[in-house]
């Protein structure tokens, strides 16, 4: 008999978006890369890494790892308690890249700030997970080098595997491992946001570590090999690192009491967890705790935005292929003027979000002039604040485009909208950011100076900026908190207009400036220009 056909491809059905370059489909990225890294060309690296991330084989990574969450093995087979973590073999793999890219420490070694920024946001358009320890490790690495990792201190033989490239998932204390991901615990029950409302308490030792006991209720990566906890010392809230397996190589006495059940971040692991006389190392001084964690949370702050962008930027890659290759009413669904119009406004906002980040990203740096500390030190908030919380609603017009199709699982896009609000409330939500934005203007004025010094000029450039920069002063001289939110808004569409007028494409610019800073609308769609250049920018024939 002859055996039946294998029936033929559907008809009017694109292919998956699962085999091209993700740094070279990015003109926005590229162009901001070139414009921000001081005459460094990286574009070799990341044109290898755009290659390696954007394949077939390393999406479906993603999606198993998902699919096939962490587990919580708290005993085993003799009923001794081992509370260890266990990941599917796609997680493993995925960490491996990651690392192998020194997101998590290359910056503070040798590496360029805005080419970690381009990197981050590739990792994310694949798997947003994994990166979670990374940014946590890079956050911490600058607050322990300058306490615990310094010579003669506890902690000095942790320096060498927190710089490698290498993933190490062993259970082995610090010293003996190739590789090295710190976590944090900071918030419980009780508190929240409020850590000084922190009931975990930590009492000196005789050997140096401290003793802690108490609980945290969200345990960022608890298969880290150590984390940063707050706890109230006889001094005041403090800053420790609690390693998971002790120098001797006991298990330190951290219990996971389990793994929260999430939104979204599946592939990824938190926990709850009790200290019962857990040992740890105070980073810093007593009661300077709370410091101590906003340096830290300043870097992994700008990482959410950034996270945020990457995983918009897979969206506007799916709803863009989607739209060359589905036919409606007898012609491409990109040749439907409203649905040009939709899509052209969700580029533009990358391009304005791609072009402000890797800004900051070259402002952030240490070595940074003051003037330009200053002004990623109140838009880094703000960038959190705007981007983190834009990114559902991106994420759900892109579903539209694909209407049922970017419905289900497969599309890749229920995944990525499950992933945006972890971004948003993440260390800090939005109006823990509006007020920080507030403390930057009203404790560091030079804050408030270098955006005048830095936007006033510009009004002079574009009619929009000038009228939209009038609000802007009178805001900033009088902080009140109930405007915090406004403002941050405010400033966040002002500065990517900065940025595109200084990096010298006009039309983007303009586009930026009516569609942002003069629009009326608040969909997507609305009122946006040049909507032929922004779709011919945004995705290359792929």
């Amino acid at each position: 008999m002859t055996p039946n056909p294998l029936p033929a491809d559907p008809l009017n059905q694109p292919q998956p978006l699962d085999d091209y370059n993700l740094f070279l489909a990015d003109l926005p990225l590229r162009e901001a890369l070139a414009a921000e890294s001081a005459g460094q060309d990286h574009s070799q690296t990341l044109t290898r890494l755009g290659a390696r991330l954007g394949t077939p084989e390393t999406f479906a990574l993603g999606r198993q790892a998902n699919r096939h969450g962490p587990e919580l093995v708290r005993y085993d087979a003799g009923g001794r308690r081992i509370d260890r973590v266990e990941f599917n073999p796609a997680w493993h793999q995925l960490m491996t890249e990651v690392t192998a890219s020194r997101l998590h420490n290359g910056y503070w070694a040798d590496d360029n700030a805005t080419a970690r920024a381009a990197r981050f946001m590739l990792h994310a358009q694949v798997e947003a997970g994994t990166l979670c320890p990374v940014t946590m490790t890079y956050g911490a690495i600058p607050v322990l080098q300058n306490t615990l990792l310094r010579d003669g201190a506890p902690c000095a033989d942790w320096l060498s595997p927190l710089q490698s490239p290498l993933y190490d998932p062993s259970d082995a204390p610090a010293s003996a491992k190739r590789g090295l991901l710190i976590g944090m615990g900071m918030t419980e029950k009780q508190g929240g946001s409020d850590v000084r409302a922190n009931t975990t308490r930590a009492e000196p030792g005789g050997d140096g570590m401290y003793t802690l006991n108490g609980h945290k209720w969200f345990f960022s990566v608890p298969q880290s090999d150590g984390h940063l906890v707050l706890a109230q010392a006889p001094g005041g809230l403090s800053c420790f690192l609690l390693p998971r397996i002790l120098p001797d190589g006991r298990r330190n006495a951290i219990a996971l009491e389990r793994l929260k059940d999430k939104l979204g971040n599946r592939a990824n692991a938190s926990a709850e967890v009790e200290f019962h006389n857990a040992q740890g190392w105070l980073v810093g001084e007593e009661g300077k705790g709370g410091r101590t964690i906003l340096e830290m949370g300043s870097h992994t702050r700008f990482d959410c935005a950034l996270g945020s962008t990457g995983l918009m930027r897979r969206a506007l890659s799916l709803a863009l292929y989607h739209a060359r290759h589905r036919h409606s009413f007898g012609k491409a669904l990109i040749e439907h003027p409203l649905m040009a119009c939709v899509l052209a406004d969700l580029a533009l906002e990358l391009e304005g979000y791609t072009a402000l980040l890797l800004r900051l990203a070259h402002w952030r740096r240490p070595q940074a002039q003051a003037h330009e500390q200053a002004l990623a030190r109140i838009l880094t908030p703000a960038a959190k604040y705007l981007i983190c919380k834009r990114g559902a609603g991106f994420v759900v017009e892109a579903m539209e485009v694909l209407g049922g199709n970017g419905y289900i699982e497969e599309s890749d896009l229920p995944r990525l909208y499950r992933e945006m609000p972890v971004n948003a409330i993440w260390e800090g939500s939005g109006n823990i950011m509006a007020l920080d934005i507030m403390r930057a203007l009203s404790k560091e004025p030079d804050t408030r100076d270098a955006l005048e010094n830095w936007l006033a000029p510009l009004s002079r450039v574009h009619p929009a900026f000038a009228v939209a920069f009038t609000v802007i002063p009178p805001l900033l001289a009088t902080p009140e908190e109930h405007r915090m939110r406004d403002l941050a808004e405010r400033l966040i569409h002002l500065a990517c207009a900065a940025v595109l007028l200084e990096n010298g494409n006009a039309a983007v610019a303009d586009a930026w400036c009516h569609g942002r800073l003069n629009a009326t609308a608040s969909q997507y769609g609305a009122q946006v220009r040049e909507v032929k250049l922004l779709l011919q920018r945004a995705l290359p024939e792929v």
